[in-house]
């Protein structure tokens, strides 16, 4: 567990409000990049079957899509224009913004995330513990650092972030792949981050604390060895995290409305 540290809960650009508003600050320690097979000793590998495809609208133009490079104000832009979203602009990194949205939801599901990729600026404030370092707990003062992000999600209209991550998505596809999956698709991801967010467990009361060194870590090795935005769902307090929640699911159907056959 780290101080001042914040990142979010990611659908596309609506997970963004989600996985980026509120799950994107949490870690300082980076995770160590996997390095991908040299093309000598990488076998073949197939694509595999696209689950939850985004809606063809036809090939983008220059003039309907700027290039992944170009695509910073553009974006930003047409964020701040969604009904819901006054006060967001503020808090989104302005450089590289697609790239990180999609390394970030990539992570999720992971053990740690690279802070100085998060796509959003930091929370004020500081962690807070009570107790001692025998006895520590999560100190409930935390939760309030994470009100006004959570308000922000409940303001905004997920159906047009949707459609706006849709008209964006070969953006988020192409930077996908650049991580290196080439036959990755960045949708299927994303619903895979917003499960997992989902089944974080919910809590009531103490949440206890243990500081082997610098940083804390739960006390409960269950709830430390959970994924990187289950943690963040835990830290938030169980009624932002219940809101959070709410919303995830409605991104989830907004997401996956176009699968068929594959039970979502």
């Amino acid at each position: 567990m780290r101080k001042a540290m914040w990142w979010w809960i990611g659908g596309g650009v609506a997970l963004v409000c989600v996985a980026v508003l509120l799950v994107s600050w949490w870690f300082s320690r980076s995770e160590p990049g996997e390095t991908p097979p040299t093309a000598a000793t990488a076998p073949p590998v197939s694509a595999p079957p696209v689950r939850n495809p985004v809606p063809d609208q036809g090939a983008k133009t220059p003039d309907t899509l700027p290039s992944l490079d170009a695509s910073d104000t553009p974006l930003h832009s047409a964020l701040s224009s969604l009904s819901g979203t006054q006060g967001l602009e503020g808090l989104l990194r302005p450089e590289m913004l697609v790239r990180h949205i999609v390394v970030t939801i990539d992570n999720l599901p992971r053990k740690r995330v690279a802070v100085e990729l998060r796509p959003v600026r930091p929370v004020p404030g500081h962690f807070g513990v009570t107790g001692d370092e025998q006895a520590a707990t999560l100190d409930p003062v935390n939760y309030a650092r994470y009100a006004p992000y959570v308000k922000q999600l409940q303001q905004i209209d997920l159906q047009q972030f949707a459609a706006l991550y849709f008209h964006y998505y070969p953006l988020f596809q192409q930077a996908y792949q650049n991580l290196g999956y080439p036959n990755g698709y960045f949708n299927d991801r994303l619903v895979a981050a917003i499960d997992d967010l989902l089944a974080a467990p919910d809590l009531q009361g103490p949440i206890a604390l243990v500081r082997p060194n610098v940083n804390y870590l739960y006390g409960d090795p269950k709830l430390e060895d959970l994924s990187a935005g289950q943690k963040v769902l835990l830290r938030m307090g169980p009624d932002n995290a219940a809101i959070v929640k709410a919303r995830l699911r409605e991104l989830r159907t907004l997401v996956t409305v176009h699968a068929q056959g594959t039970g979502n």
